[in-house]
């Protein structure tokens, strides 16, 4: 990996994180235009939620969404749940993602959560992705209710 960096998204990087969420969820399923960017500028001021990216001569090459949660549990430290992560297909398995996710948990960390969630898609090289980070299925199942369908691979 050359000398990429891992930062907060900014205002200004909405187009490039509109590509990279069209990579994982479709274009079609990514808000465009000036409504995706009335989103995105929403999604980035909104309190809790940070976006990270690693950015690799000015493009972003990768990207996940963190929210950070309050809690009464645990003595009332707040858990984090991350989404959205994604990698360029030409970029992916370069270290971008390690990168990004890194950034993610140390922010976590930092807030002083208790946990780290995420759901992972199905498959088997995205689960090992996740478990080289420390991530592990042992202690919970993972488990959604949709509204909207999941796309398809």
């Amino acid at each position: 990996m050359s000398s990429a960096v891992a930062r907060l998204a900014e205002r200004n990087d909405f187009q490039q994180i509109f590509e990279l969420l069209g990579v994982l969820a479709g274009n079609d399923n990514v808000l465009a235009a000036e409504s995706g960017q009335a989103h995105w500028e929403g999604l980035i001021t909104h309190p809790g939620t940070s976006v990270f990216c690693a950015e690799l001569n000015d493009r972003l090459v990768s990207t996940a969404t963190l929210h950070i949660l309050p809690n009464l549990t645990y003595l009332g430290r707040s858990y984090a749940l991350v989404e959205n992560v994604v990698t360029l297909p030409d970029h992916q398995g370069l270290g971008y993602g390690r990168l990004v996710m890194e950034a993610v948990t140390e922010a976590a960390w930092a807030s002083d959560c208790y946990k780290i969630m995420l759901l992972s898609g199905k498959a088997a090289e995205a689960l090992g992705f996740y478990e080289r980070l420390g991530f592990s299925t042992d202690e919970k199942h993972g488990l959604s209710l949709r509204r909207v369908p999941p796309r398809l691979a």
